[in-house]
């Protein structure tokens, strides 16, 4: 699917998709725009211009890892953000997807 839309403004349309207590991962939302570089979502998602309006704090690793150099305060921010949302994490520390993944994006 073409797009005039670039890539990284497409990024911050999908993550406003996800609601407060969810999660996706940098893979699920590549995979959304017919892309397999999540690596370059990871980018935009650093570049985010406002994390007020897109939060990139719900973005995870597909195994639920948080992301080391989250660009809002690093992982303890993030976590924090997540748990004020009730977000279920694991023993392990990294959150739990079978709980709290979202999967339908439009």
């Amino acid at each position: 699917m073409k797009t005039s839309v670039p890539f990284f403004q497409q990024v911050y349309a999908v993550v406003r998709q996800v609601p407060a207590g969810k999660v996706t991962t940098y893979g699920a939302i590549a995979q959304s725009l017919h892309s397999k570089d999540a690596r370059r979502v990871g980018q935009a998602l650093h570049a985010n211009p406002d994390a007020s309006k897109t939060p990139c704090h719900r973005v995870v690793f597909s195994d639920g890892r948080l992301a080391p150099g989250y660009a809002f305060g690093g992982p303890n921010e993030q976590r924090r953000r997540l748990e004020l949302e009730e977000v279920p994490f694991l023993d392990d520390g990294n959150v739990d997807l079978g709980k709290a993944l979202f999967r339908t994006f439009r």
